[in-house]
């Protein structure tokens, strides 16, 4: 008989493969006192992240980060940007973020901000100059680009024929384009001039040491029409793999599979995988088994998508989520059940590609309702210690934790936060996870077991999943898999997966790793 109880060694390759934490600065961590999150304070706890060290098992693992927007903006969120050249004062300033960058890099982090280019602010300089000079025109007199060449840096119009997305560009007898709020004026993407500032403000975070960007709202860029997203993404990608080649883009693409496997056309390295994620999404619908969803059609379903998206761009990297700042938290898409809740981390975290965890999901933190300031609420480090808790966004519910702040579950060895810390270290241990190529193991697939080889490099692995409240034993040798050994295991309950005379016993809401 054999378990893996022994930790292995860490194989941790050095690529754009990585295991995302997502981080709203804003509810982070304080570091000065003001209430508000900052980028200090997310150099106070990278070593809770990733201490790079990796003769030490004192940080979760991940090695990459991506920030919600950090530049100055009118709103506690910053996706409407004043000014793309620099850090909001809520968070700090371009010191402290080079300071954040150099710190990431020592631990081997990889760092991604958030680029918001479907819209500035309503309160950004292009726009306020551009609705100054309409306001100064004529009635029914053009205007003149080479005067104000920021009235083509927006989509306005005179004719805007009752649209619910167009608004009145001040006194002026012209409407402009928002398809998100009014104080977000939209972008005219096809104004080269345009792309000349977006271009420009890409090298300047390239050139400041940040390793990749996070696209907000690609699908918006032009509203209903997906061949022009799709070069937008083209000609994006061109320019930020031309001036850094090794450079990670990932886009936010809310969409259906065959929609993502069009936008990947683009060459765009990833793409958020949507479907498998929030309440009813391939991952939560399988662990609750809601519908028609069971182990045999998670692993298909799988394997239809990287089929998908590997057409549309053959070298992709899979952005898996089952959350984030827009979407319900973990916990209520599984109704606080909190084994549930571990099996969802643990398939999330077995996916290939860059899995991306929002803040908090680790220690199983709590959303309300579907008012965005609910779902980036302050991040719970402790009950005793609250120096540098925030304060909650001004429009936030009081919203109950059930589970445990950051100190308590550390030293719980069944915590939530201590299955997501075995779960990423079990993914650094054996690359194949992320990079495999995957494949349905047939003969053992079934209602509550999924099964999955994948195959990097000349290397398999076996992935076998007991979706289920109730303990399983499946025989290896009903798929011919014959002198395999457990590298590794996840379960929810502390109970034990072994392997003897190739049956493998796996308690419930278990997932094994065999090679």
């Amino acid at each position: 008989m054999t378990n893996s109880d022994t930790v292995q060694e860490l194989n941790i390759i050095e690529d754009n493969y990585r295991n995302y934490y997502e981080i709203f600065v804003y509810s982070f961590f304080d570091s000065n006192g003001d209430g508000i999150g900052d980028i200090n304070g997310v150099i106070d706890k990278l070593d809770y992240i990733n201490d790079g060290d990796s003769s030490t098992d004192s940080d979760l693992g991940f090695n990459g980060i991506w920030l919600m927007p950090i530049m100055p903006s009118t709103t506690y969120h910053k996706y409407d940007v004043t000014d793309y050249y620099d850090i909001d004062p809520q968070y700090g300033n371009l010191d402290d973020f080079k300071k954040l960058v150099e710190e990431c890099h020592k631990r081997d982090i990889h760092l991604i901000i958030d680029f918001v280019f479907n819209h500035t602010s309503s309160k950004h300089p292009w726009f306020v100059e551009a609705v100054s000079y309409l306001e100064g025109l004529k009635e029914g007199e053009e205007p003149d680009l080479e005067e104000c060449p920021y009235v083509g840096y927006y989509n306005f119009t005179r004719e805007y024929e009752g649209s619910d997305v167009y608004y009145k560009a001040g006194n002026s007898e012209w409407y402009y384009e928002g398809v998100f709020w009014d104080k977000m004026p939209d972008l005219n993407l096809g104004n080269e001039m345009v792309r000349q500032e977006i271009e420009n403000i890409t090298k300047f975070w390239l050139d400041t040491g940040v390793d990749g960007f996070r696209l907000d709202a690609a699908k918006e860029y032009y509203s209903g029409e997906k061949e022009k997203n799709v070069e937008v993404l083209d000609w994006f990608t061109d320019y930020v793999t031309g001036v850094k080649k090794d450079a990670y883009i990932v886009a936010e693409v809310w969409d259906e599979a065959a929609a993502l496997q069009t936008y990947y056309e683009s060459g765009i390295t990833s793409l958020f995988n949507f479907p498998l994620s929030q309440h009813d999404g391939l991952i939560t619908n399988t662990v609750r088994k809601l519908g028609t969803a069971s182990g045999k059609s998670y692993a298909d379903t799988l394997v239809k998508l990287n089929e998908s998206y590997q057409k549309g761009n053959p070298e992709y990297i899979d952005a898996p989520f089952v959350s984030n700042h827009d979407t319900t938290r973990i916990s209520a898409q599984c109704i606080n059940d909190e084994n549930q809740m571990k099996m969802s981390a643990g398939m999330l975290l077995t996916l290939n590609g860059s899995p991306f965890v929002y803040y908090g999901e680790e220690i199983g933190m709590n959303s309300k309702g579907t008012k965005d300031e609910n779902k980036r609420l302050p991040m719970q480090w402790s009950l005793t210690d609250t120096d540098g808790i925030t304060d909650a966004p001004s429009n936030a519910d009081i919203v109950k934790q059930v589970f445990q702040p950051v100190d308590a579950q550390m030293e719980e060895p069944l915590s939530i936060y201590n299955y997501y810390k075995k779960a990423i270290r079990i993914r650094n241990e054996n690359p194949e996870i992320a990079r495999g190529e995957v494949s349905v193991i047939e003969e053992l697939c079934a209602e509550d077991v999924s099964a999955i080889k994948k195959v990097y490099e000349g290397s398999e692995i076996v992935i076998l999943y007991n979706i289920s409240p109730d303990a399983a034993d499946i025989s290896l040798k009903d798929a011919k898999l014959t002198g395999l050994s457990l590298k590794g295991y996840l379960t929810v309950d502390g109970n034990k997966v072994t392997l003897s005379d190739d049956v493998i016993s796996m308690p419930m809401y278990s997932i094994a790793i065999l090679k």
